[in-house]
């Protein structure tokens, strides 16, 4: 967590004024533990809010504008109306919280003040770790509870997660919005994406750790091989409807079903995609038990299971991404390791032993720098909680 008296002592010299009326909250950032590309699929995803993320410091200001800042730009104070607020790529990273004003004006919440803000991000850009929703729902959190509006925050996360669908123009889904707005301490979420059903489960990890390791691998590809497998997810579904009418995504199918009626899909490609699709929501709800039971051993397998394939049958992994997972599975001590998030660059996450750490990173960053020529971050993560006011 970052140092508040620091992080005031930044405000005041970017903004002026007293300490007094600074108020201070924290969203967290994410990572998916299993159910990868799944969510557009009707399937669960399986979340938890992390205890790094973005801690905003506000306060309000009698002119009616807008002024944000960001320790990981500094010295750029970014002055703006609150009225008629617009994408601008100029911008940057400040179509975030403009886009969460907008917002909420747009959704019928009176913001009777101009606010001075900063943030202090801790979220790596670009890891896949959720800093854009970590951005959003701090700044919504934040804006609500000052102008003393009650916080709801299911419609909170529904609310950031259209900012940046509509105004910032990314085409993201609901998960990560939702997990960093309802996360809870040591409890992962399973989560329905299209209906919002959710169910917070113990996460007693014991003297195992989630260990994350960022590739730092540009991420290419992701936007146009996700349409290309939503195409693929559809094709698979016309496909079956031969023999289950009315189907409209592979998440309604059990394992059973679809083995019963895979050989409709007669496009080799599809049945790999299809196939990695109800495994992998299979392998969500066998977590789920799993955790329940406290069977770690089993979920890291699970895990593992969900890397082979995302990498196999999905083919969203990259070399990368595969190296990190291998030479992970390799250090005594590790449970379970898999890449996290859309792929093709981005994070792996692991389950590892907490005397095992030390040998993890040496060892997988070493390795990994050898044959990649990249170096490797690692973040040892616990799960916390979602947004809140500190």
């Amino acid at each position: 967590m970052a140092d508040l008296k620091e992080l005031q002592g930044k405000f005041l010299e970017l903004f002026g004024g007293s300490a007094d009326d600074i108020e201070t909250y924290f969203t967290p950032g994410r990572v998916n533990l299993i159910g990868e590309h799944t969510d557009y699929n009707g399937g669960y995803v399986f979340p938890a809010a992390l205890t790094f993320g973005t801690t905003m410091l506000i306060r309000a200001r009698d002119d009616g504008r807008l002024g944000l800042a960001s320790t990981n730009f500094p010295d750029e104070v970014k002055h703006f109306s609150m009225e008629g607020l617009v994408y601008d790529e100029g911008d940057g990273w400040a179509n975030y919280p403009k886009g969460v004003v907008d917002g909420l004006k747009k959704a019928g919440f009176a913001i009777r003040s101009g606010y001075d803000i900063l943030y202090h991000g801790e979220i790596p850009n670009g890891s896949g770790l959720s800093s854009s929703a970590s951005i959003e729902v701090v700044t919504g959190y934040g804006l609500l509870s000052i102008e003393g509006h009650e916080i709801d925050r299911v419609k909170l996360s529904v609310l950031a997660q259209k900012v940046e669908n509509e105004f910032v123009g990314v085409n993201c889904g609901i998960m990560d919005q939702f997990a960093v707005a309802n996360g809870k301490k040591d409890h992962a979420i399973l989560l329905m994406c299209d209906t919002l059903e959710y169910d917070l489960v113990p996460f007693n990890s014991g003297e195992y750790k989630i260990v994350i390791s960022n590739t730092h691998k540009r991420r290419g590809l992701v936007d146009s091989e996700y349409n290309t497998r939503r195409a693929q997810c559809e094709q698979a579904v016309a496909d079956l409807r031969a023999a289950v009418p009315g189907l409209n995504l592979l998440g309604e199918l059990s394992l059973d079903q679809f083995e019963a009626h895979a050989k409709l899909i007669k496009d080799e490609t599809v049945l790999r995609r299809a196939r990695h699709v109800v495994e992998e929501i299979d392998r969500v709800k066998q977590a789920v038990a799993r955790l329940r039971a406290d069977d770690l051993e089993s979920f890291g397998k699970l895990m593992d299971g969900s890397h082979d394939s995302l990498r196999d049958l999905y083919e969203v992994s990259c070399f990368e991404l595969d190296v990190l997972v291998e030479e992970a599975r390799r250090v005594p001590g590790v449970l379970g390791s898999r890449m996290t998030g859309a792929g093709f660059g981005g994070c792996t996450v692991s389950l590892v032993h907490e005397d095992s750490i030390g040998l993890f990173r040496e060892r997988v960053g070493a390795a990994y720098k050898e044959r990649t020529g990249l170096e490797a971050s690692f973040y040892v993560a616990d799960i916390g909680d979602g947004a809140k006011k500190l």
